[in-house]
């Protein structure tokens, strides 16, 4: 009998793993709710808002998907397949900010009134706990999803959102495993084809682009070629002149912004929050 116990055992434990990992809803749906009814995609859906007086309303489910994003752990999340480690990191950075965000709310005007960016700057601040440990919002960003060897996906900054207008929008549905290449993708082109972010200028004959192109400027050279199959990143001009078509509205615009013969300039970023306008 107690040999048949310790069988009957073992073979039981050597299945937790396997029910502790499908315990994690990979379709990330309490995250997808929320963003569906609370983001509004405008201007033909290159930006979007956040209805943080909605958000706060539905806190307490905000804070139900948080906990349960808290309650994975460090060997469960390592055994995920790379998409969904990815995808997890994802929402979990974006629905962190908005709960940030909702710690003041309405009594703030941006993000940055949380805390400046020398001194308690509010991607530092340990506000929530992530694999057992304190955690920050940088973590999660340059720790994690940048990390070299562990992405190595620049879109990466198409998809998290820093609760700011010049910041790429905050996407109105979950980032999923079986959609996160096209998603990324379409975030990218949803960025660049916003003229008040991403331009080719005639006047001055050069390509004027977000900042994040000059913060991350290593991350667009370092020969990145991600989840998907578009290639290798090894330079920001070869990486803009796949979306020419976007940047540029003339044809001998476009021709020097494909061809990378366009001089590189960075439009200051609106710190404001993305707040929805009423």
């Amino acid at each position: 009998m107690n040999l048949l116990y310790r069988a009957v055992l073992a073979f039981a434990l050597a299945f937790v793993p396997l029910v502790a990992c499908a315990q994690f809803d990979h379709s990330h749906a309490a995250w997808d709710a929320l963003v569906k009814k609370h983001v509004r995609p405008i201007d033909g859906a290159r930006s979007s808002q956040a209805d943080y007086a909605a958000f706060a309303r539905d806190r307490e489910a905000l804070k139900a998907y948080l906990a349960q994003v808290s309650k994975v752990g460090e060997a469960e999340f390592g055994r995920w397949p790379k998409a969904e480690r990815m995808a997890f990191l994802i929402n979990a950075y974006n629905a962190w900010t908005v709960e940030l965000i909702l710690t003041k709310y309405p009594d703030l005007k941006s993000i940055r009134d949380l805390g400046n960016l020398l001194f308690n700057s509010p991607w530092k601040k340990k506000f929530f706990t992530l694999f057992g440990r304190e955690s920050w919002l940088d973590q999660i960003e340059h720790e994690m999803l940048r990390k070299p060897g562990a992405y190595d996906e620049p879109r990466v900054h198409y998809a998290v959102n820093c609760a700011s207008i010049g910041c790429p929008m905050l996407r109105e549905e979950a980032f999923v495993a079986p959609r996160l290449d096209a998603q990324l993708e379409e975030q990218a082109r949803r960025f660049l084809s916003d003229r008040t972010r991403n331009r080719f200028d005639p006047a001055s004959g050069k390509l004027l682009v977000s900042e994040i192109f000059k913060w991350f400027k290593e991350d667009w050279t370092s020969g990145y070629a991600g989840i998907g199959n578009a290639g290798p990143v090894v330079s920001r001009e070869r990486y803009f002149a796949r979306y020419a078509e976007l940047l540029a509205d003339t044809p001998a615009d476009r021709k020097l912004v494909a061809e990378g013969r366009a001089p590189i300039d960075h439009l200051d970023y609106d710190w404001s929050l993305n707040d929805l306008r009423k």
